[in-house]
């Protein structure tokens, strides 16, 4: 029988439950604590990035101060040889990718409690000067109880760099362009506005069915989000109310500037 594997002595990893572009994720057994994490390990070619390794660990440890209900817990980071991992609360539940890939669309309470538990985390993160940058429904997870939870707070920021130094798989990079801001599609350094512009992209998708734009390719999405208009919430689903429309669609709002995506800056 298999020994199981086990990192920096303390944390037995268990089944593998996510895989991104650039770590997988396991569930696994704190023997320190005796309680269940999950522990996500970077692929080995981010590892031999020292620029990136250095960038991943500021942002574990910026991302490790914050405590809100609705933000997944950064409990610790570390290196055994050249594995880098960093151990995280485990929630059990789907993302939020994995629910909308089974439903059409949510009512419109469900997307409602979903975008305000995001919100509250997000203004919480703002609050504390950490931004996103990556706010999409593979970060939020949703408890069998209806809980949510957003994950990978700051590490977005190190994979922003491996963007830029042409590390991250295309797959991983396209599928953010759905969730980019306008100014992040246009290279732009992201604040607390375009995290909530990417929160509109959540809402509109989980009551549209589809988020507001789609192509064959990155770069095509983010032309789109740069300059073309989404069509209206309510035309592609009458049962929004025109105030909840109204709030999605200013979300939307190209400009950073404008009211709705100003009020956390």
């Amino acid at each position: 029988m298999n020994q199981p594997i086990v990192i920096n002595a303390r944390y037995e990893l268990g089944r593998r439950i996510g895989r991104g572009g650039m770590a997988e994720v396991f569930v696994a057994r704190d023997k320190l604590l005796d309680r269940p994490v999950a522990v996500k390990i970077l692929f080995a070619e981010y590892a031999k990035d020292p620029l990136f390794v250095e960038r991943f660990r500021r942002e574990a440890m910026s991302a490790a101060g914050l405590n809100h209900p609705n933000i997944v817990a950064v409990y610790d980071w570390g290196q055994v040889d050249t594995t880098y991992y960093i151990a995280m609360e485990y929630v059990q539940g789907r993302t939020l990718a994995e629910i909308l890939a089974k439903h059409e669309r949510l009512s419109v309470l469900q997307a409602c409690d979903i975008a305000v538990d995001v919100a509250g985390a997000l203004s919480s993160a703002h609050g504390a000067g950490v931004v996103h940058r990556d706010i999409k429904p593979a970060n939020v997870i949703v408890s069998p109880t209806g809980h949510v939870k957003v994950a990978d707070f700051g590490i977005a920021r190190a994979i922003g760099a491996a963007v830029e130094q042409g590390l991250t798989q295309t797959g991983a990079v396209m599928g953010t362009a759905t969730y980019f801001s306008p100014e992040q599609a246009q290279g732009g350094q992201p604040d607390p506005r375009s995290d909530l512009y990417s929160l509109g992209v959540i809402m509109y998708e989980m009551l549209a069915g589809e988020p507001p734009f789609s192509g064959e390719n990155a770069i095509a999405i983010a032309y789109k989000q740069v300059h073309d208009m989404p069509v209206a919430l309510r035309t592609r689903n009458p049962e929004v109310s025109p105030e909840f429309n109204a709030i999605v669609m200013k979300c939307l709002a190209k400009d950073p500037s404008a009211a709705m995506r100003r009020r956390w800056h």
